[in-house]
């Protein structure tokens, strides 16, 4: 569903104008309808707006802390994504939220959820509650997912759709192993710019926790360690530590192989927003997105063992088949729309209010910019070949062009000199991007003599 920026405005404002309860009433229901399959597009932009004012409100004495479940569900926070897609280990589903506490507040822990609600002040009392809810919850989650209790399908299907369901076991761990996950990560530098041997041998002593490693919380843990990484694919330098073998076979063969699960999802999850910025023309984005791809793959080759016919290997090509096909066709396209901008034109073809579209440039230079960034990340892409190949056209073409161009200002009359003109900044422009700042100051200075000599010779006629 595609709205335009003053229809969202408007449906922002009327929702912002509604009344708490119905916000989190709303947010509830098309929560529900999500995981029904229901109106999805209709559901994902308005829970996205709703989201906002939620958050914005906190800057607005609304306080999130008044609302029970989000102090609850607080330790869930750093694993919280949005939408209902696939998701890797050590992630939660924002939109399973509503659902288990409604749940929770009609049957898994009323008492306790009401002795939470009665409360008006913050303190001790209200710390004391949160957790005696928290407590509540994980007994009661675990009593209907757990294998003794034969997962009650009756009670799961009371609290949601199946990705409810599934998320169910993800918050009861995080919810058990609370204390431990904030030890770690108080414990753990906020900022690990390379996880080297030093500051390996420090996470180790962090995490060497039972309660942090077993399959079920270990991922969120993971997680934590991920966002404090400069490089998050570095992860997997734990796993191959504690393995003891860069082999693949080995590190899978330890609990810790699941980081190396948990790096390609995410390399794969890139590679998608990275197509989602090209095709709405976001290339401000797409260096950074490069960049991390590019490392990722990388040092997964290279810190790992992997073989191409196993399970990783398999993975790691698919995403590599999928960012050539993503970039190739964008990059074979930027030729054409150069030429389009700098074509010589007939005299007769050009009019008093001819002019390049401002716009236009402004993409194609972007594009510019965007094939000789691929061109530096080229080889680990799969994009070698189409890259060079791209380039070179590009360069050529435009140096061929902008000789043209010059040697057309001095031919040109009042009538074609402006568009002429324009086309020679545009191609200088462009120079500037291929060749770098001195040729592009050489061909200014040649366009300018050029001028120069036209109105001379215009004043001696």
């Amino acid at each position: 569903m595609g709205l335009s920026t003053q229809s969202t405005e408007r449906l922002r404002e009327y929702l912002a104008q509604l009344p708490l309860k119905s916000q989190a009433l709303l947010m509830r229901e098309f929560e529900r309808a999500l995981e029904r399959g229901e109106n999805m597009a209709v559901a994902s932009l308005v829970l996205e707006q709703l989201r906002l004012i939620v958050r914005t409100s906190d800057d607005n004495e609304r306080a999130r802390t008044d609302e029970p479940s989000r102090l609850v569900f607080r330790p869930l926070e750093s694993f919280l994504v949005e939408g209902s897609a696939a998701l890797r280990p050590g992630q939660i589903r924002r939109s399973s939220l509503g659902p288990v506490w409604a749940w929770l507040a009609r049957e898994g822990a009323v008492a306790e959820i009401q002795a939470l609600e009665a409360l008006r002040t913050g303190g001790p009392a209200v710390d004391q509650a949160v957790r005696k809810v928290q407590i509540a919850a994980t007994a009661a989650m675990d009593q209907i997912v757990s294998p003794a209790g034969r997962g009650d399908q009756r009670a799961l299907s009371r609290i949601g759709g199946p990705s409810v369901v599934e998320d169910l076991v993800s918050i009861a761990a995080v919810l058990k192993n609370r204390e431990p996950l904030e030890a770690f990560g108080t414990r753990t530098s906020s900022s690990i710019r390379n996880l080297n041997d030093t500051q390996l041998a420090a996470v180790q002593s962090v995490i060497n926790l039972p309660s942090l490693q077993t399959p079920q919380t270990l991922p969120f843990t993971l997680s934590l360690l991920m966002q404090r990484l400069a490089s998050p694919w570095q992860v997997i330098r734990l796993a191959v530590a504690v393995a003891g073998s860069d082999d693949e076979i080995r590190v899978a063969a330890t609990t810790y192989g699941v980081a190396v699960s948990m790096v390609i999802h995410d390399l794969s999850e890139m590679v998608a927003d990275l197509r989602q910025d090209i095709k709405q023309g976001r290339m401000d984005s797409l260096s950074h997105h490069l960049k991390t791809i590019h490392d990722g793959l990388r040092g997964l080759r290279a810190e790992l063992d992997i073989r191409t016919e196993s399970s990783w290997g398999k993975r790691l090509s698919a995403i590599r088949v999928d960012i050539s096909n993503t970039l190739k066709s964008e990059i074979e396209g930027v030729p054409g729309r150069v030429r389009r901008l700098l074509r010589p034109r007939p005299d007769k073809d050009i009019h008093a209010g001819s002019k390049l579209d401002p716009t236009e440039i402004d993409e194609t230079a972007a594009l510019i910019d965007f094939v000789a960034i691929c061109r530096t990340y080229a080889s680990e892409l799969a994009i070698n070949e189409v890259t060079l190949r791209t380039f070179s056209d590009l360069q050529h073409y435009t140096e061929a062009s902008t000789e043209a161009l010059v040697e057309s200002l001095r031919a040109s009359d009042s009538k074609t000199r402006p568009f002429r003109k324009m086309q020679m900044d545009t191609a200088i422009r462009f120079c500037d991007l291929l060749f770098g700042n001195d040729y592009a100051s050489l061909m200014r200075k040649a366009a300018d003599v050029a001028l120069s000599g036209e109105r001379k010779s215009s004043r001696t006629g």
